[in-house]
């Protein structure tokens, strides 16, 4: 099983010189991927921009947003270019993960109507698939660039019936946020059910993407990061505080849980910025 970590682009005040040497330092010590988290109304980076400035300076890493909140940018054409840029940028590293998200505050302040945020997506992904093929729309031929392996690996978020049923359409795989291995094992069944449905043959990539602190001040930093981030959900965000992996014996036992569940890559995200996460979690996996 691949181990990937996120990127701190979510916490708010993380800082250029952070970033980057986040993304030196995680390739270094041999991840598989940096993961990125959207949201429009808070204080974090925003995703495709985030992977670029990693792009630049890593060279195997794979960049993947997990997830991108694709309805909100409600042009579809402009947002295939973007991913495509980003692809042929990196030498085909981008791993594009979108869904449509829940919260209706992001919806408001991007001015796209939430209820209509399926629509919106089954009509971005429909053209996707146009501009990525190369079909010419206008003098100039393609929307381009091409991206390296004909398009952006696609990765699909979300638990309803509809996201698992265009993760089976158009995705090469699917992914699932914050939840334990027997969830993750329901929700890939359910998954494969929707594969298997579509006529699809191949094996979906399927991720799980847990949150982590370590060291001695793991608990403290994971509160302070998921209540701020989780506030809108209330008594919930306890569950997630709690949640959150803050010692390397979790890590390990979680690796091997989903392992055991066919779980093909976890992706840890960060909940403290402090560069020495990097090495906590890489130790903790050695």
């Amino acid at each position: 099983m691949d181990i990937g970590i996120g990127l701190p682009a979510t916490i708010p005040g993380t800082r250029r010189d952070q970033m980057l040497e986040w993304a030196r330092r995680a390739e270094a010590r041999g991840f598989s991927t940096l993961g990125t988290i959207d949201r429009l109304v808070y204080g974090g980076h925003e995703p495709l921009i985030a992977l670029a400035a990693a792009a630049a300076v890593t060279e195997r890493i794979r960049l993947a947003t997990g997830i991108l909140l694709a309805p909100l940018r409600a042009n579809g054409a402009i947002l295939a270019k973007q991913a495509a840029s980003l692809d042929a940028l990196s030498d085909g590293r981008l791993v594009l993960g979108v869904a449509v998200g829940g919260r209706p505050d992001d919806y408001e302040a991007a001015g796209v109507p939430f209820r209509a945020r399926g629509r919106i997506f089954d009509e971005m992904l429909d053209r996707w698939v146009r501009i990525w093929d190369g079909e010419p729309f206008g003098t100039a031929g393609r929307i381009g660039p091409a991206p390296p392996r004909g398009r952006p690996t696609l990765i699909f978020g979300g638990m309803a019936d509809a996201a698992l049923a265009r993760a089976a359409r158009y995705g090469d795989g699917w992914t699932v946020g914050n939840e334990t291995p027997e969830r993750y094992a329901r929700e890939r069944a359910r998954l494969q059910a929707a594969w298997d449905a579509a006529g699809r043959t191949d094996a979906p990539h399927t991720l799980a993407q847990p949150y982590y602190a370590l060291g001695p001040n793991a608990k403290q930093a994971a509160e302070r990061s998921l209540r701020d981030y989780y506030a809108f959900a209330g008594d919930y965000a306890d569950t997630i505080v709690a949640s959150a992996v803050t010692d390397a014996d979790t890590v390990r036992r979680l690796v091997r849980e989903f392992e055991a569940v066919g779980c093909d890559e976890l992706l840890f995200f960060p909940c403290d910025p402090d560069l020495d996460q990097v090495d906590l979690l890489a130790d903790a996996l050695a």
